[in-house]
């Protein structure tokens, strides 16, 4: 990995590689620590990781906005299998990024009829139907 003699690039203090393969050491280090974490705390292999984030679009499986380019989607996991961060490695739902894993998917719970009923009201917004006339007041209160 060392850099040709001669190289224009300065190497980076204090080794032998030029900032150009520093750059990819660093990231190749990075993978395989990423590699070890998803291994120890969720049971899965990195190659599994991979094929997730593949099948899922590269995209986190609930806003299917994030990326994971800047900061890597999370294992999201049944913690009615495995209550706590780790996980067995059978219970993996699918990645997902920060914002969902730490605040949508702990509100709406595991429980699909939730999910169902917040899909629901943002679909019909109540206040929506009654302002257009659809409903009412009568309506209103049944639901």
């Amino acid at each position: 990995m060392d850099c040709e003699p001669g190289s224009k690039r300065p190497a980076t203090p204090p080794g032998p590689r030029c900032t150009t393969h520093h750059r990819e050491k660093k990231k190749a280090d990075k993978e395989r620590a990423h590699g070890r974490h998803v291994e120890k705390t969720y049971g899965i292999s990195k190659e599994l990781y991979d094929e997730l984030y593949r099948l899922q679009g590269g995209k986190c499986y609930v806003c299917q906005i994030s990326t994971g380019k800047t900061k890597r989607l999370a294992v999201d996991h049944d913690h009615r299998c495995c209550p706590g961060p780790k996980s067995c490695g059978k219970c993996v739902r699918g990645l997902a990024c920060g914002h969902c894993n730490h605040d949508i998917l702990p509100w709406v719970g595991d429980r699909g009829s939730d999910w169902e009923r917040v899909a629901m009201a943002l679909r019909q917004p109540i206040g929506e139907l009654l302002l257009l006339g659809y409903l009412g007041q009568d309506e209103i209160n049944i639901r």
